[in-house]
């Protein structure tokens, strides 16, 4: 290591320790943070350098595709799944647009494939509310999403709510010609509405709580 500067051997260190324990590579905001930098530019300036010494490998078109050469840890597939706007879960909430989820993709969020589990044409929301806590999906975390149009019951899903206009994400029962819409909050109640009030959007995968 006596090649590296101070802060290239930091930023290495911490390139490891963080595939190490989340199994997908820093931001460079994480890096950052972690390392007590000044600025990303600075940031983006030794990364450049370790990639000359051949330490590293950047992928540029990702936000985290960073590979450590040499490195035991495997590198997991990274994907940007696009963040398409936010989701109640506490008291529903209009949707971001009127064609209920924004096409118009302005934010993407950088993942692992195990992440996501392998599926295919994931999309993410990012919560608001609490109702979903005992399921340890908290206010401001991101939930990634598979489209889906049925559900079984128990299910986590988010649904349009058609007289409402608004959509949620709460567990999904039917009874008869209702459905209940459970928070995973024992101090809330559960919504209820007629079976053809309510569109499901997507099936919950998994969530994310953002480190930025």
């Amino acid at each position: 290591m006596s090649q590296l500067s101070g802060k290239q051997a930091d930023i290495l260190d911490f390139l490891k320790e963080f595939l190490q324990e989340k199994d997908y590579p820093p931001s460079i905001r994480d890096i950052q943070e972690g390392c007590r930098i000044s600025s990303t530019s600075v940031v983006d300036y030794n990364l450049r350098k370790l990639e000359e010494k051949g330490l590293i490998r950047r992928d540029r078109e990702v936000s985290r595709g960073i590979e450590v050469l040499g490195n035991k840890a495997r590198r997991a597939k990274i994907i940007d799944v696009p963040i398409l706007g936010s989701i109640a879960a506490g008291q529903p909430i209009p949707v971001p647009s009127s064609d209920r989820f924004n096409n118009d993709v302005e934010d993407t969020v950088t993942v692992t494939e195990d992440m996501i589990r392998g599926r295919q044409n994931v999309f993410a929301l990012r919560v608001k509310g609490t109702s979903m806590i005992d399921d340890l999906i908290d206010d401001g975390d991101i939930v990634f999403l598979e489209p889906a149009q049925a559900a079984q019951d128990g299910d986590r899903v988010a649904v349009w709510l058609k007289d409402r206009g608004e959509v949620t994400l709460k567990r999904y029962y039917l009874e008869g010609n209702r459905v209940r819409l459970q928070p995973a909050n024992s101090t809330m109640q559960p919504i209820y509405t007629s079976a053809d009030n309510v569109e499901i959007q997507g099936r919950f995968i998994s969530s994310f709580r953002p480190f930025d």
